[in-house]
């Protein structure tokens, strides 16, 4: 299983990559093409000529991960711009951008989409008091349980 974190930094080579290429031929060119070190715990991420496989190389305290995946039919959706014959360097990735690289989506038009719109007033206002006052909210509740007593309701704890 691939787990890769949002704290990891992951980076998609530009230049179409030989993936004939193990790991020490793609760590190889992680220094040299990429400028960037194989040993940093970074995830580096290949794109093969065809657009068919993918190769995903990481360094553990331990020594070299190396995934690979192959369509058997169809391409991944990788902007032509970002994986030319002659291209140089990294384009960085997020992790979601990973991940929907290898599900086959194509995320070359997608939007981010604003997540929340607003919080509900009687969440906003529980945190506030209970923030501002530095007393705990008063409930008859049992303290954790997580139940406001003036709504009956649910709180996230």
């Amino acid at each position: 299983m691939l787990s890769l974190s949002h704290c990891q930094r992951i980076f998609l080579a530009r230049a179409v990559t030989d993936m004939r290429k193990g790991r020490h031929g793609l760590a190889t060119m992680v220094r040299d093409q990429l400028g960037q070190d194989p040993l940093s715990g970074d995830a580096f991420v290949f794109v093969g000529r065809g657009k068919r496989m993918v190769k995903i190389l990481m360094w553990d305290v331990s020594g070299f991960w190396l995934a690979q995946k192959r369509l058997e039919s169809g391409r991944f959706a990788v902007r032509a711009a970002l994986t030319e014959r002659g291209s140089a360097g990294a384009v960085p990735l997020s992790v979601a951008e990973v991940m929907a690289l290898l599900e086959g989506i194509d995320i070359r038009h997608a939007a981010y989409m604003q997540h929340y719109a607003h919080v509900p007033t009687r969440m906003t206002n529980a945190a506030v008091s209970y923030n501002d006052a530095h007393e705990p909210p008063h409930s008859d509740a049992p303290i954790g349980t997580g139940v406001d007593a003036a709504e009956g309701a649910l709180l996230p704890t």
